[in-house]
């Protein structure tokens, strides 16, 4: 096992550690962008700087991740897999952290669109979409980069949201469900059968909006 300090916000520090990880073992299949951070308020009040913090560690982290990483994957021409940690906040908008949504949502299309493009490659892509999971999310405000200035106050859900963090599902459990994913080439790898009905009703929702368009062609044509 190897460890190397890097900063997913920083390309060439992801670039450093994937040029580092085939040097330590020559080559690269499985991938896992997982870095995230969850912002500190809704998406009427947060400030500027708590968006460049949230997009650049949850979004551009898995960019960066993917720009290093995938032509490591190609070029040994083994296939391999890609794992990026989104979140049911992916699928359902109702966190009260806008803009840890919009980056979950992001990571959603992001993977959905990679996993089409790597599938000649023989490269498989899983989106993690986690419920509550006791990990240290809440408290990743201890790591605010300086260069964005003081931190903003913490907003009126963020003791509910860690309390909700503390009693989650053991992280060893997820890491079980990824490796069942990553085996079984799943696209999607859901970790709470309780969040179902949520995910449902927003798909309902979606069918009943795009009803009222009419039939679809082939209904049309019989």
């Amino acid at each position: 096992m190897r460890g190397v300090l890097c900063d997913v916000r920083d390309y060439d520090a992801v670039e450093r550690a994937a040029h580092m990880t085939v040097e330590a073992f020559g080559k690269v299949h499985v991938v896992c962008n997982n870095a995230g951070v969850s912002g500190a308020a809704g998406t009427d009040n947060i400030s500027l700087q708590d968006w460049r913090w949230v997009i650049d560690i949850n979004l551009m982290g898995v960019v960066h991740g993917v720009k290093a990483f995938v032509p490591l994957l190609k070029t040994h021409g083994e296939g391999g897999h890609i794992v990026n940690t989104a979140s049911m906040a992916g699928f359902l908008s109702g966190t009260g952290f806008g803009a840890y949504t919009a980056s979950k949502f992001a990571v959603v299309g992001i993977s959905e669109a990679l996993a089409t493009e790597l599938e000649p490659h023989g490269i498989g892509v899983s989106i993690l979409c986690p419920g509550w999971v006791a990990t240290c999310i809440s408290e990743s405000r201890r790591n605010w980069p300086k260069e964005y200035g003081a931190p903003p106050p913490k907003g009126p859900l963020s003791e509910q949201f860690a309390e909700l963090i503390r009693n989650g599902m053991a992280p060893s459990d997820v890491a079980e469900l990824v490796l069942k994913g990553i085996k079984d080439n799943e696209l999607y790898i859901f970790t709470h059968p309780d969040m179902r009905p949520w995910l449902e009703k927003r798909v309902d929702r979606c069918l009943v909006a795009y009803r009222k368009l009419g039939p679809a062609p082939q209904e049309i044509m019989g």
